[in-house]
């Protein structure tokens, strides 16, 4: 492997503009999240909606897993003459801010809950839109090499939109009124248009789909024709599964071990955010300096060596300084891995195709999170939490094995000067 950049060129990447568009952009990809999720649940919740169609409101989140199927459409067409990413994204954007001053107007409290409903699936189907049109922009606007670090940018913005949505949305709720806190939310992803509108458009490849036929057949016959496709497509699935089941859990196990609701909140998410910020950050850097394959190595067995911190945890009950060092742990590794994860998935898509083969992708890396993350309460109840939180270990085993055979398939043992495809 050639020599590693230093600190002098690690910080002039960090500071470019690609690297500051991939800050900014997540936090835009981030911000819609919770305003369609917790947050308008407890809406309606004080807007006094039972909780039967509370859980009916959880469907207008299907966009985020099926983007995969509209989008052909933005890496086939153009629009407002913009080019195939920036046109899409401003008007994803756009929308988005409409659809959260509609959403102002339409209180629960005052029966509007299909309007309630209407403007949250607008909301939720252009932010999966605009989620597929980062993604593309974000692979296409940087190098090979520059994918992790551009990775960590975007994830920790994410994180920093759902914080302001999540947290500060709520607190906002509380000091004016719901409506209100959507009407500044509408605000502050209007001012994202402003970034999407002095942002670069990404160079349009050759051989990019000419026909709408050509964009939604060609990504997939491009990739299932590739070596070990299918093997590739595992390893998205397992990489994850056993950082993914064990933290489906952890609130329950912490009341368990009787921690009070404001201790978990204080330490868990207090700790757990800036440690997720700082591991996906650190996690750049790193891959930066010594590639995605031996990332994907190292991070992802930190990923399972901190998962045997619960079991750790659960032979000691209720210290606190334990479970603060657990927590900042497991969520820098976690960090970590989501950085290598997200920047190895993109390199694996081809730039003609990117929007398409990105949103398939991300889509199958919701599969732990969304199916096979529901039966871990029965398996906390029949294995105990000792035994749980080992299983979710061990089950890293598998897709750490998988690497063998998935990195020098997937072409990420590249020198890290080689130009990008």
């Amino acid at each position: 492997m050639s020599q590693a950049l230093t600190w002098r060129e690690l910080v002039l990447t960090l500071c470019s503009r690609r690297m500051v568009l991939a800050l900014l952009m997540g936090f835009a990809s981030g911000l819609p999240l919770l305003l369609t999720g917790s947050v308008l649940q407890a809406w309606l919740r004080e807007g006094g909606v039972d909780l039967t169609h509370i859980g009916l409101f959880a469907l207008i989140g299907l966009p985020y897993t099926l983007k995969f199927l509209w989008a052909p459409l933005l890496d086939r067409y153009q629009i407002l003459g913009l080019g195939r990413r920036r046109g899409w994204l401003i008007v994803a954007q756009c929308v988005i801010a409409a659809g959260l001053l509609v959403l102002s107007m339409n209180a629960p409290n005052t029966g509007q809950l299909l309007g309630v409903m209407g403007a949250s699936f607008l909301v939720t189907f252009f932010s999966a839109t605009q989620d597929i049109v980062v993604d593309a922009y974000r692979r296409e606007s940087l190098a090979e090499t520059e994918l992790g670090l551009g990775s960590a940018l975007y994830v920790n913005g994410y994180r920093l939109g759902m914080l302001l949505a999540g947290g500060g949305g709520l607190i906002l709720a509380d000091w004016l009124s719901f409506p209100v806190m959507y009407r500044g939310m509408g605000l502050c992803m209007l001012a994202c248009v402003v970034v999407t509108w002095y942002a670069p458009e990404p160079l349009v490849p050759s051989g990019a789909p000419q026909t709408l036929r050509a964009a939604v057949v060609e990504p997939f016959l491009d990739y299932f024709a590739r070596p070990g496709a299918w093997l590739m497509l595992a390893f998205i699935l397992l990489y994850k599964l056993g950082d993914t089941m064990a933290a489906a859990m952890t609130t329950p196990f912490y009341l368990d071990l009787g921690f009070s609701k404001t201790e978990i909140g204080s330490v868990v998410k207090l700790f757990g955010f800036w440690a997720t910020l700082a591991g996906g950050t650190l996690g750049g850097i790193w891959i930066l300096r010594v590639g995605v394959a031996r990332a994907l190595i190292w991070f992802g067995l930190a990923q399972m060596l901190s998962t045997l911190g619960f079991v750790l945890l659960s032979q000691f009950p209720y210290q606190i300084a334990l479970l603060a060092l657990v927590v900042t742990v497991e969520n820098v590794t976690a960090g970590m891995g989501t950085t290598v994860f997200v920047g190895f998935m993109a390199a694996l898509t081809d730039r003609r195709f990117t929007a398409t083969q990105y949103a398939l992708l991300s889509s199958l890396m919701g599969v732990p999170r969304v199916l096979l993350s529901a039966p871990t309460g029965w398996f906390a109840e029949v294995l105990g939490w000792p035994l749980f939180f080992l299983s979710c270990a061990l089950l890293a085993v598998p897709g750490l094995l998988l690497l063998k055979w998935v990195l020098p398939l997937s072409g990420t043992e590249q020198p890290q000067d080689q130009p990008p495809k």
